[in-house]
């Protein structure tokens, strides 16, 4: 019969081994908790800057896709796709890097005035929903944008011919901005 001999050291080192193990993952929990913490206080000063951003009609959509009616989704360069705020001005644009189209940047440039403008705040969910209308040099249109606070937005466009285009993208300050608008169209 073989004797069974154990060291104590061995012993002992490996049960701090799982202490050690067991006392990370508790903190790895804990680290979830504050991590979880740290976001949503992101999120509310977010809220907060856009609270700003959209009460001074002072902001700029760069959008990362298009959409249309039909479910066709595009993804484009936010240089040249955007929709601009800015006070009582408002620049809607489509480009293209491949084309030169009517702005000189494949597509068209429509810039005009702001009309009615009606911003719905949700703090309970941290978003806002806006509706204006943008009176520009191609036609009249209306603007339904939805921002959250972790600064994703979406802006449907329907003008009076039918169909409708949607930007999506994120929300940045005028100043911040790097777009470049392209001629006016017509």
């Amino acid at each position: 019969m073989k004797k069974l001999t154990i060291n104590l050291g061995s012993l002992f080192l490996t049960i701090g081994f799982c202490m050690i193990t067991y006392n990370s993952s508790s903190q790895d929990k804990l680290s979830k908790q504050e991590q979880k913490e740290t976001r949503k206080a992101e999120l509310n000063a977010n809220y907060l800057v856009l609270d700003t951003l959209l009460e001074r009609k002072s902001f700029v959509l760069e959008a990362d896709f298009l959409n249309n009616q039909y479910g066709n989704r595009i993804h484009v360069t936010p240089m040249i796709n955007f929709l601009r705020v800015d006070s009582s001005n408002v620049v809607l644009q489509i480009g293209s890097n491949y084309n030169l189209g009517y702005n000189g940047v494949g597509g068209i440039t429509a810039e005009g005035s702001i009309g009615r403008w009606r911003l719905v705040k949700d703090p309970k969910n941290l978003n806002y929903f806006l509706q204006f209308n943008a009176l520009t040099n191609i036609g009249s249109y209306d603007i339904s944008m939805t921002v959250n606070a972790d600064n994703f937005a979406q802006a449907t466009i329907s003008g009076l011919r039918g169909g409708l285009l949607i930007y999506e993208g994120h929300l940045e300050t005028i100043d911040n901005s790097t777009v470049f608008k392209g001629q006016n169209s017509y």
